[in-house]
């Protein structure tokens, strides 16, 4: 094998890390011809799922011509393992595959979607998931995961919302690192460490309109303060890669954009792993309008993209592009060095099947212990968005009435992006629900209605795992029979799993009509109802929220799904959730989010229109449910805000103290959230950013003085000139359980 002659070995021994890196790698590429170096540079999809420019039939003779330095959505080891065994054994270089996949949220144990998990506010629990998902997947021969996705955004009708962590750049900058934490571990030298892969570089959660790949446009300066810091922080942590993004960016698409990819993420932040396109990018430039395929790959070479997934322009047109004198052969070579090094820093090189063990595989994937991690870090993400009359917790006795469309379909309670999960291990909410109550109570179930009225609909928002359809009037009547027979109506309603992700833009974010109707002759029945919400993004949710006694969002919570929501349903487990998205009052109000900045003509009186102030004729400025909101099955009260100061100096600190006390019956987990407003600065500051938080567990009755230390770093932001400064001057300080609940107090930066 190639390590071997190249005595790897002796050169890890004599060498630090780095020294024995760059001296194997240059001994490595000055054996490579230009065709190799330019296999290296393409990145292939092949296997289970195979889509582009590459079909199974072409893979083995690809790997045996050297053409490919990398291939994803493979799945199974044993594949995977014939694979690299061609690569390394058929070749003559020997060299090693990178092999991806997009684990997001799991392997085969699948925890909630990262929205989700976002909303448990809790970077432990992230980085567990994180770290089970490559425990599985590096054991079935993965060893690069496209995740984690921290694109901010702030329209919920983008599907892809569901991937991110929501709206707020320091929340992401916390979340991000949590997820490459987990799965690159200490350095991925480890057999169940992985590549991580940060996306989409950048702004991909602001398309226009919410539109998967549309465009994005805004100032530098609302990217740097607004949208970029997540990115910043998952490569301050380390990532070992960066995926670029679909959209322009100042009007060149971003994969070609040297200014974002050499200035900014090179040279600023100082990124020296692998950057990879997203797929097909450089092909579809020409698409845009931009360049056809050979002056594409030139462009995005320029830009230093090193890996170009499934296009084929580095691989077919570089060659002739040399020749003309539009690339160099350095630029080729930078590139196809940061392909090498990731395999060397996941230690392919020294033992290129060592995600290949076929018994690891089945000791380590979907096991008990992972499946209840899976099941605890789920019932952590769910929110409670309303409890009429502490209708939560259910009782287990009496009749419960199980109806709609969600209730049995084991095959959607992963979510989106969750190519490896095994639905026929998993139960429906139905069967857990059963199995959860015993014979303490009597489960009746209806599906009550389809997921949409319409079939050529409905299609397309099952995608891959569909549900079995009735016809809706048969579907109503037994749904209100079974319901008039319960004590107690639980109604799982919302989204199927395929209506969010990507390519799973809605004009109408909101539950489908069919389901509507079916939710108001559940109301008319006079019984209790308590909405269980599966979705992967804020839905408007006006009319649900006036007509049911409760509301439990419980997203898609992965393989566990069923038994968590149980969990939390019947009391075994308190809602801890808080929102990181805002979930507006109608569909006019998007985008909205609760950090926009003020306008010159706020509205005193939002109960009443106020002409001539920045409002609407029809419709609040509030949302229905602000960022940071989340109920509990115990109350807390805040007392009023202790600064120890009310003046500090720019090398200072100061801290800010608030006593919150479990005023119910019930032991909790609160979520203490810190915002801070910049009075005057040179650019106009959000109304409010969030800075810090803190989960807090507090026993009935019990207090706790929490407090946050603020220092110039929490003042910050990027000026004018692109500078990050903290200017002197007044600021608020706000403390509260979300963004639209605060105690408040003023300092001064001196």
């Amino acid at each position: 094998m190639i390590a071997a002659a190249l005595g790897f070995s002796s050169l890890c021994a004599a060498n630090g890390k780095e020294a024995a890196m760059d001296t194997f790698i240059d001994r490595l590429m000055e054996k490579m011809t230009l065709q190799e170096k330019l296999g290296q540079l393409n990145l292939v999809t092949g296997g289970d799922i195979v889509t582009g420019h590459v079909m199974k039939n072409e893979l083995d003779s690809l790997i045996r011509k050297e053409a490919i330095g990398g291939v994803f959505n493979v799945n199974g080891p044993d594949k995977i393992y014939t694979l690299q065994r061609t690569a390394v054994e058929n070749t003559r270089l020997g060299i090693p595959l990178l092999v991806g996949m997009d684990i997001i949220h799991g392997y085969e144990t699948v925890f909630p979607i990262p929205l989700a998990l976002s909303c448990s506010w809790n970077p432990d629990a992230v980085e567990r998931m994180a770290r089970i998902s490559a425990v599985e997947a590096s054991a079935s021969g993965i060893n690069w995961t496209y995740s984690p996705m921290v694109d901010i955004c702030r329209d919920s009708r983008w599907g892809r919302i569901a991937e991110g962590n929501g709206e707020d750049p320091y929340l992401g900058s916390v979340l991000g690192p949590a997820y490459v934490r987990g799965y690159q571990g200490k350095d991925m030298s480890g057999k169940d460490e992985i590549m991580s892969c940060v996306k989409h570089f950048a702004l991909y959660g602001a398309v226009e309109a919410g539109k998967d790949y549309s465009t994005v446009d805004m100032s530098h300066q609302r990217m740097f303060n607004e949208y970029l810091m997540p990115y910043k922080a998952a490569v301050d942590a380390g990532v070992g890669s960066v995926m670029s993004s679909f959209n322009l960016v100042d009007g060149i698409p971003a994969a070609a954009n040297k200014w974002l990819m050499k200035d900014v993420l090179r040279k600023q932040w100082g990124f020296d792993g692998l950057l990879v396109t997203d797929y097909d990018v450089i092909n579809e430039m020409s698409k845009l309008g931009y360049a056809r395929l050979p002056e594409a790959s030139v462009k995005a070479l320029e830009a230093t993209t090193d890996m170009d997934m499934v296009s084929a322009g580095y691989l077919n047109t570089l060659e002739q592009s040399l020749k003309s004198g539009k690339v160099t052969m350095t630029m080729i070579d930078n590139a196809c060095r940061k392909v090498l090094e990731a395999k060397y820093k996941l230690g392919l090189f020294s033992d290129p099947y060592k995600y290949c063990d076929m018994a690891a595989s089945k000791k380590k994937v979907f096991t008990k212990e992972h499946r209840q991690a899976a099941r605890e870090i789920a019932a952590e993400t769910f929110v409670l968005l309303k409890n009429e009359g502490g209708c939560l917790p259910l009782q287990k006795k009496g009749k419960i009435a199980l109806i709609g469309p969600m209730a049995d379909a084991a095959n959607n309670m992963c979510g989106m992006w969750s190519m490896p999960c095994r639905p026929e291990k998993h139960m429906s909410l139905l069967e857990a629900m059963r199995k959860s109550v015993g014979r303490q109570a009597e489960v009746k179930y209806a599906k009550g209605s389809n997921v949409y009225a319409d079939e050529k609909m409905e299609a397309p928002a099952n995608g891959i795992r569909p549900i079995v359809r009735g016809n809706d009037d048969e579907l109503l009547k037994e749904a209100v029979a079974v319901a008039s027979e319960a004590d107690v109506i639980v109604a799982a309603l919302g989204e199927s799993a395929e209506m969010s992700g990507e390519s799973a833009s809605r004009a109408f974010p909101e539950i489908p009509e069919v389901q509507k109707e079916l939710l108001r002759s559940l109301v008319a029945t006079g019984k209790p109802v308590v909405l269980l919400l599966f979705t992967g993004r804020p839905l408007v949710l006006t009319e649900e929220n006036k007509e049911v006694t409760a509301i439990l969002n419980v997203w898609y919570g992965g393989s566990e799904a069923g038994e968590a929501i149980c969990d939390v349903v019947f009391g075994e487990r308190v809602p801890v959730g808080k929102l990181t998205t805002t979930f507006p009052r109608s569909i006019g109000q998007i985008p909205v989010y609760y950090n926009h900045m003020d306008t010159n003509r706020p509205d005193p009186d939002d109960s009443v229109f106020n002409r001539y102030q920045s409002n609407y004729i029809d419709e609040s400025n509030f949302p229905l449910y602000p960022f940071g909101y989340g109920l509990s099955y115990t109350t807390f009260a805040y007392g009023d805000l202790k600064l120890d100061k009310t003046e500090m100096l720019q090398d200072g600190e100061m801290s800010v103290t608030v006593n919150v006390t479990n005023t119910g019956d019930r032991e909790g987990t609160e979520i203490v959230q810190l915002y801070i407003h910049d009075r005057y600065a040179s650019l106009v500051r959000p109304v409010k950013e969030l800075k810090d938080f803190k989960r807090i567990t507090l026993k009935p009755g019990e207090s706790l003085d929490v407090t946050f230390v603020i220092t110039a770093d929490k003042l910050k932001f990027y000026n004018a000139a692109l500078e990050y400064v903290c200017e002197p001057g007044d600021f608020e300080v706000m403390v509260g359980p979300d963004s639209n609940n605060l105690h408040k107090a003023e300092f001064r930066l001196l």
